[in-house]
């Protein structure tokens, strides 16, 4: 079975996948921290579209922390997976206690990936919501429910991998969804890439710093 080599060449093969949206007005590339953003960067980079970064963080079962019983996004958004929390017994103020650690973290990384940057503004854009893959999805969730908060015009969901059934559940919650790869069994993101290594703050940072030049007409190869 294919895997990529890694976040790079799975942004540029999923930029193949997106070529109708190239250089389309009123269209913007987010990525989702942290590894999100290293796919989302080859993306924008390669349809000449601007870049920016999605806050999302998601909520780990206490002791489990892989596996997700909701997620948090920008603007005050909480989604839940009550497939998930029906399955496990966790307390109301077990799931708040992981809530509010989670928005502290949400709030570092909004000050160290936009600095004195405004808050995105994505109504009436096309946004295209990308991360590194998809399993549960109830990180990308939370995204989608934030973008629909804040009135985005269109919401397209695009992935390197995804749990096939996944991938289907997303046709009915945006308006469009792409999923380079869909193996099964699926088991996790990572098994997908030969190189699956952390992405860092200072990668997600410069990442970000250096697709601002490339729109401002600077060069366009590397990072």
């Amino acid at each position: 079975m294919f895997r990529f080599k890694d976040r790079r060449q799975a942004g540029q093969l999923l930029a193949e996948r997106l070529f109708k949206y190239a250089g389309a007005p009123e269209t913007i590339v987010l990525g989702l921290p942290r590894g999100g953003v290293a796919v989302a960067y080859e993306v924008a980079v390669k349809l000449e579209l601007p870049l920016d970064v999605f806050l999302v963080r998601k909520l780990g079962v206490p002791g489990y922390e892989e596996l997700a019983m909701g997620a948090i996004a920008s603007g005050g958004v909480r989604v839940l997976n009550q497939d998930v929390l029906r399955q496990i017994r966790i307390s109301e103020s077990a799931v708040e206690a992981v809530t509010r650690k989670e928005e502290r973290e949400l709030l570092r990384r909004e000050e160290a990936y936009r600095g004195n940057r405004a808050r995105l503004d994505v109504k009436a854009l096309t946004a295209i919501l990308i991360d590194d893959g998809l399993a549960t999805g109830a990180t990308m969730r939370a995204a989608v429910t934030a973008l629909r908060k804040q009135e985005a015009k269109r919401i397209v969901v695009a992935v390197p991998a995804a749990a096939p059934e996944t991938c289907d559940e997303f046709r009915a919650e945006v308006d469009e969804i792409v999923c380079a790869i869909t193996p099964t069994p699926f088991h996790a993101v990572g098994i997908w890439y030969e190189d699956f290594s952390q992405t860092t703050d200072e990668e997600v940072q410069q990442l970000l710093k250096a697709a601002r030049q490339v729109k401002k007409g600077g060069r366009k190869g590397d990072a």
